[in-house]
């Protein structure tokens, strides 16, 4: 085949396009820090990119909800220990009742400080987090403990759960059941009714000594609570902890699937820019001469 001018020209152009294609390439790829621009300079590179990215944003989702969830056991715990340190001041009061040296007026005092304590308590038993009240059950909206015109506490929250998906087919209740905190042993003879009979017998001058025993019941059952409390919130900082470790490990695999090796991106650019610089060479002795060169 006879080898044309046309032909030698034609070839020197091409090739250089795609020397240039070649640069331009290794320029986007310093300037971006990645290796590809778009999904067509490698599918698999893309795709893996795709699957890394969702489950980023799921890990993400789930590191959101384990805050909220820890929002809500810290504020149960600081709640919890409030209540305890409430019904301790009431033991120690119903004991002092119990002195033989005080009188009626002391045993008033003593009924008026515990009528205080009851109010704390009815507001712990209201207690919210974001506007949402932690003891109500999945009745959220509403506070479970409500008071009748002639100052009756009634607390009316369900046992119902409040859950949040801590990782993918994994739901975690956050919520305690605030029944078994204020309606100990049952509703009709719950911490609320019992102060209010302590308060009775000392309006009246009389001891509460008696109910000492029943206070202690409701110590030891708030002990229990905060117990099953602290094994929830281990729970949750172990898989907060795993969330963490996962966040590291997609971002590690994100970034070794679609960064670029800036060390050997520049070496194959130095290399492509030789090339390029010996190709114009070679393409300056491909031109034909002019009439003008000959006419040196």
């Amino acid at each position: 085949m006879r080898i044309t001018q046309n032909m030698m020209n034609s070839a020197m152009i091409r090739n250089m396009n795609n020397s240039m294609s070649s640069m331009s390439k290794y320029f986007e790829q310093l300037s971006t820090g990645k290796k590809i621009s778009r999904p067509s300079d490698d599918p698999v590179v893309a795709a893996r990119g795709m699957y890394y990215r969702t489950s980023l944003t799921e890990n993400q989702q789930f590191t959101r909800n384990a805050g909220t969830a820890k929002n809500w056991m810290d504020s149960y715990d600081t709640t919890m220990d409030e209540v305890g340190k409430v019904y301790h001041r009431i033991r120690e009061l119903v004991v002092s009742s119990g002195d033989g040296a005080y009188g009626e007026k002391d045993r008033e005092t003593i009924a008026a400080e515990i009528k205080e304590l009851k109010k704390h308590l009815g507001s712990l038993a209201n207690q919210t987090v974001n506007g949402k009240y932690i003891f109500a059950g999945d009745d959220t909206s509403n506070p479970p403990l409500t008071t009748d015109p002639l100052g009756k506490e009634t607390f009316k929250g369900n046992d119902g759960t409040v859950e949040v998906e801590m990782g993918t087919g994994i739901q975690m209740q956050i919520n305690i059941d605030g029944q078994k905190i204020f309606n100990h042993p049952s509703a009709t003879d719950n911490i609320f009714t019992k102060l209010e009979q302590i308060i009775a017998k000392l309006e009246k001058g009389e001891s509460a000594a008696d109910s000492l025993d029943e206070m202690d019941e409701q110590v030891e059952n708030l002990l229990v609570q905060r117990a099953g409390l602290g094994a929830k919130s281990n729970r949750l900082d172990m898989m907060m902890s795993r969330l963490e470790s996962e966040e590291v490990s997609l971002y590690t695999m994100l970034s070794e699937n679609e960064d670029v090796d800036q060390a050997e991106v520049i070496t194959q650019l130095k290399m492509q820019e030789s090339v390029h610089r010996q190709a114009l060479g070679a393409g300056a002795r491909i031109i034909q001469p002019s009439l003008l060169d000959f006419l040196r």
